[in-house]
């Protein structure tokens, strides 16, 4: 037993004396919980049930914004960020709210510039958030100076983050080691920071490599030290105990429903494991418990279908293996699925390691793991054994120039040198701090929007997303209608799917007649594929043979219309064809979103010019010409999605 943790009588009142030392405890479940299981999808409604109670337990804090949440929210459920944290600030009251907040990327996925950053922490203030936990993808604290002088000008807590990453299965090696982590927690205390927080983003931190770590920052700093390790890998309850014999001061945890998989370790066991020492949280287990079933009772069930259950095992040791973090695994998943390639999954994998050493070993965790997740997977489809990086990112163009800081080894000259051709900023790499090179942007982006932002909240949603913002505002003021797929599911709903599922599971979803007849000699055999299942199922018409058209989502007629006399069954036609025009088409090299095209019908182009801007897996992918000619033929706008292969233009 170590000298941190001392044993005690044993007490299990709920309003037992505080222990000497208790460990504080940090509640994940209403941010970074759903944002590992469910995709960041819950909805504000399904956190109000439980927030008053949380709020007794008696957390340091409780995280409920930042990260994904403010991109998911108005894109994918049309909510508006702002709003969330006001009605929770009404719902907890006494507990401090916390925030992940990426340093200069603000919550978006690249670097604004300083007003931007300045207005959207001192509204983040105001509407209610009292902990800034900070983080540069790069632990690059140059990204930091901005928003920590508004985060301390607004009277609120700065915890700066060391990014937790490794270049080794353990920690060591040339790049991080444990000097390294040391030399960063000292930039932070000089920094001004509040308490340092170690980020392990991908549940790699071993037990003893994190006692080692804390019993050496304890040494050399005073302020609290705080440790947030994923599950992924199995090692984080592990992990946290160690922590805790070492001295650390606060943990993060979630509550069960929340927790494990790639989320968090949960809270109760950790408590229960701390009665009797010096360290005991003093939480009641009992009202805990109360807080897990209402979430399984009625929240949980609607999101249920989010949940990756691909696996049995609620550890992946691919993270030990590949060094992947949860979430960026299941993004590449997704993308090569979307892709047909999911057969590529293991080619990805050994390109994974060499794309981040070409980029500098940079730490993989929002955006970096974006960028080179992206990347890696362009590389595997698109690269030839002549040419590599035939599909460069937007964004890593402009990591490779500087504007997301200073990586911990230097970026790959030659990948530097390609990326950086034809660079609009420039082919020369910067040193200075990123957001230097910056214009400001609050002013033009508030030309751009008009009258649909009406204030700073607003403004600040469409200038860190113009286009999925854009959209959101048209929602929210009633400019455009709301589609059914951002609107939420209901208890009532999920009865029903589960009963309708019951039904196909017992094979009664389709009534059973009393006579079979007879089969014609009419009866055809038709192939069907569901999904990944596959169905042989014989057809016999019942009346004259019908056309066969091109199979179109439309709603089912009342009656159906008289088939065509003695028509001969003809094969079924393919999807209307994009563009009508001659010449070379340009097709969508993989599933993503138009964010501009940057030709329109007319222009003339020149092969490899850019002729429009994809978003793929939020990573931003300038597409260019097959040839010289003139676009023809565009079908498509801004914030339209499109599927691999759509005709995006034709050039002739």
């Amino acid at each position: 037993m170590s000298d941190n943790v001392v044993m005690t009588a044993m007490n299990y009142d709920s309003d037992r004396p505080p222990a000497s030392n208790p460990v504080k405890i940090m509640d994940l479940s209403l941010r970074d919980g759903h944002q590992c299981l469910f995709a960041t999808r819950g909805r504000t409604e399904d956190m109000i049930p439980v927030a008053e109670l949380l709020d007794e337990v008696g957390f340091w804090a409780l995280e409920t914004w930042g990260g994904a949440t403010f991109d998911t929210m108005h894109r994918f459920l049309n909510e508006d960020p702002w709003e969330r944290l006001r009605t929770l600030k009404r719902y907890a009251k006494k507990t401090p709210f916390s925030m992940l907040l990426r340093a200069q990327n603000l919550v978006g996925y690249r670097n604004y510039a300083d007003d931007v950053a300045v207005a959207f922490v001192d509204r983040a203030a105001e509407n209610g958030m009292d902990i800034f936990r900070t983080f540069d993808a790069l632990n690059d604290y140059r990204n930091f100076e901005t928003v920590v002088k508004q985060i301390k000008k607004s009277g609120k807590h700065f915890q700066g983050c060391m990014c937790y990453t490794l270049t080794e299965p353990r920690l060591g090696g040339e790049v991080y080691n444990l000097d390294y982590y040391i030399g960063k927690a000292k930039e932070l205390v000089d920094m001004g920071a509040d308490s340092i927080c170690i980020k392990d983003m991908a549940g790699m931190s071993a037990p003893y490599d994190i006692y080692a770590m804390v019993k050496a920052l304890k040494a050399v700093v005073t302020i609290p030290i705080h440790l947030h390790s994923h599950f992924t890998s199995g090692m984080a309850p592990m992990t946290q105990l160690k922590a805790i014999e070492a001295g650390i001061d606060i943990v993060d945890t979630c509550m069960t429903p929340y927790a494990y998989r790639s989320s968090h370790p949960a809270v109760e066991p950790l408590v229960m494991s701390l009665l009797g020492t010096n360290r005991d949280t003093g939480f009641d287990i009992r009202k805990l418990a109360e807080i897990n079933e209402i979430l399984e009772r009625d929240v949980m069930p609607k999101y249920k279908h989010l949940l990756d259950d691909s696996k049995v095992s609620i550890i992946d040791i691919n993270v030990l293996l590949h060094q992947t973090p949860g979430g960026m695994l299941s993004n590449l998943v997704n993308q090569l699925r979307e892709m047909d390639s999911l057969h590529r999954i293991n080619d990805v994998y050994k390109e994974l390691p060499r794309v981040r050493r070409d980029l500098g070993q940079i730490p993989l965790v929002t955006p970096t793991s974006q960028i080179v997740g992206v990347q890696t997977v362009n590389n595997v489809l698109h690269d030839t054994p002549d040419e590599r990086y035939k599909m460069i990112t937007g964004q890593v163009k402009d990591l490779c120039y500087g504007l997301y800081g200073k990586t911990a080894v230097p970026i790959d000259t030659e990948v530097q040198k390609k990326a950086l051709k034809g660079y609009p900023r420039g082919e020369t790499p910067i040193t200075c701090r990123p957001a230097e090179v910056l214009e400001p942007e609050l002013e033009k982006a508030k030309a751009e929007i008009g009258d649909l932002a009406v204030d700073m909240d607003d403004l600040l949603i469409y200038t860190q997303f113009p286009v999925t913002g854009k959209k959101f505002l048209e929602w929210k003021y009633g400019r455009s209608e709301v589609p059914a797929s951002v609107k939420p599911i209901t208890m009532e709903f999920v009865k029903k799917q589960d009963a309708l599922v019951k039904k196909a599971l017992a094979g009664e979803l389709v009534e059973r007649k009393s006579e079979t007849p007879a089969k014609s000699e009419r009866v055809r055999t038709f192939n069907v594929f569901l999904d990944n299942e596959y169905f042989s199922v014989e057809v016999d018409p019942t009346g004259e043979s019908p056309v066969i058209s091109a199979p179109r989502m439309v709603a089912a007629p009342a009656s159906a219309p008289a088939a065509a006399p003695k028509a001969a069954p003809v094969a079924a036609a393919p999807p209307p064809a994009a563009p009508e025009a001659h010449g070379t088409r340009m097709l969508a090299p993989m599933p993503g979103m138009i964010i501009k095209y940057l030709k329109n019908v007319g222009d003339a182009v020149t092969k490899g010019e850019a002729v429009l801007v994809l978003e793929a897996m939020k990573m931003e992918n300038a597409l260019v010409a097959p040839c010289d000619g003139v676009v023809k033929g565009i079908k498509f706008k801004s914030g339209d999605t499109v599927a691999k292969g759509a005709v995006l233009c034709v050039i002739e």
